[in-house]
């Protein structure tokens, strides 16, 4: 979906991912969200060759930080994080934030990950949720009980409305300032603070999580408070803004956004997330007519302009390639190489010459409309079983 989007056309990103956590989640019978569910399980067979192509020959410092990696796992789930906010940062306008929710379970990779695409110097904030909750008796370590969300500005110059999210300063409080114009109070302190990067559960104050909270709860299972986006959506964009989240689920940030008169948009891969917002939208706003585009078609960019026809870049493609065909890796003379698209217009490829590279014609017929997985697969699996008819 992200691929289809145009370049900066996105005021602010919120994103509650997959956490690397090893679990299915499934949203309980008889709640709004049921029938929703999803896997938080990961392996190499979920990776697609195609990101991992794209991520050796773009972007050498997500490589390093893969062969860090001591589990398949957890190499499987940062590639499949990477080749999503690579889209994310493009699609990002220049004053833009994207603010990404994850636990320690990979939070460490994570913030590695971000600094690699986003750069090390637009690291804003690391921000802890903390929250309340049970524990057991015969436990040997500490509690978990806090989220980390990693909060990035694109560039140096980044919207952050202060005065929206200032909070009152706890108990008696005496604040003075002397200079040689002015002597009182400073004005900021009596509007209140900016809070810290600890975002903790108190009476009244909304951060508790939604087991606590019976009218948010939607049994979605990993789904947020609203008081958490409604602090990030104040303090990172203006009314009008495009917010959007890549992991919508139960339509939190999407709810807080229209409370917050910010347009939105949010995808996801469950049916249910549909459903979800616009129940949950006409629940909290009923009186204001709402009109939703659902939409299950990959969208069209339309900042690239006219495009050239695609063909009309074998002659470039064939002295970058050096003559080879991206697939079988053999050489070939340029009138029997084709011209291919290596992500499918079909699943958001565009005619663009970076989407462009040149097979042979019997790796073209094989790999047809479908992604440059299937064809790198399909190679693979020859060469295996030619070694053991060899080996035979």
């Amino acid at each position: 979906m992200m691929r289809g989007m145009n370049s900066q056309c996105i005021d602010l990103i919120y994103l509650d991912p997959p956490f690397n956590s090893n679990v299915n989640y499934a949203a309980p019978i008889g709640s709004l969200a049921a029938g929703a569910h999803f896997k938080d399980r990961w392996s190499l067979s979920d990776v697609k060759i195609a990101w991992v192509d794209i991520i050796d020959a773009e972007y050498p410092r997500i490589k390093y930080l893969l062969l860090a990696c001591e589990s398949d796992s957890l190499k499987s789930y940062l590639i499949y994080m990477a080749i999503r906010l690579i889209e994310m940062k493009r699609i990002l306008r220049d004053t833009g934030s994207i603010y990404l929710h994850c636990d320690p379970t990979a939070g460490h990779f994570l913030k590695v990950l971000m600094d690699a695409i986003f750069g090390q110097r637009n690291f804003r904030n690391e921000i802890i949720w903390g929250y309340k909750g049970p524990g057991s008796p015969k436990m040997r370590q500490f509690n978990r009980k806090h989220d980390t969300i990693f909060w990035y500005s694109k560039g140096k110059n980044w919207v952050f409305n202060a005065d929206a999210i200032r909070v009152p300063h706890e108990g008696k409080l005496v604040a003075r300032y002397d200079t040689d114009i002015h002597t009182g109070f400073d004005e900021n302190v009596r509007q209140g603070k900016i809070p810290e990067t600890f975002w903790i559960e108190a009476k009244g104050n909304g951060f508790s999580t939604v087991q606590k909270q019976p009218k948010q709860r939607t049994g979605y299972p990993t789904q947020k408070p609203l008081a958490i986006l409604e602090r990030i959506i104040k303090a990172s964009s203006n009314p009008g803004d495009m917010v959007f989240d890549p992991f919508c689920g139960c339509a939190t940030t999407l709810v807080a956004a229209d409370r917050l008169a910010r347009r939105w948009v949010g995808c996801d891969v469950s049916e249910k997330a549909a459903e979800l917002v616009v129940q949950r939208i006409k629940q909290d706003q009923p009186k204001l007519l709402q009109k939703f585009l659902h939409r299950t078609d990959i969208p069209r960019r339309t900042d690239q302009g006219k495009l050239a026809d695609y063909r009309s870049h074998k002659v470039h493609l064939y002295g970058e390639q050096k003559g080879y065909c991206k697939g079988c890796q053999k050489h070939f003379e340029a009138r029997h190489l084709e011209v291919d698209h290596k992500i499918a217009r079909d699943s958001g490829g565009t005619d663009h010459v970076e989407n462009l590279q040149l097979l042979c014609s019997h790796c073209n017929k094989v790999k047809g409309n479908r992604g440059q997985e299937y064809l790198m697969n399909y190679l693979n699996m020859n060469k295996e079983l030619l070694k053991q008819v060899k080996s035979s």
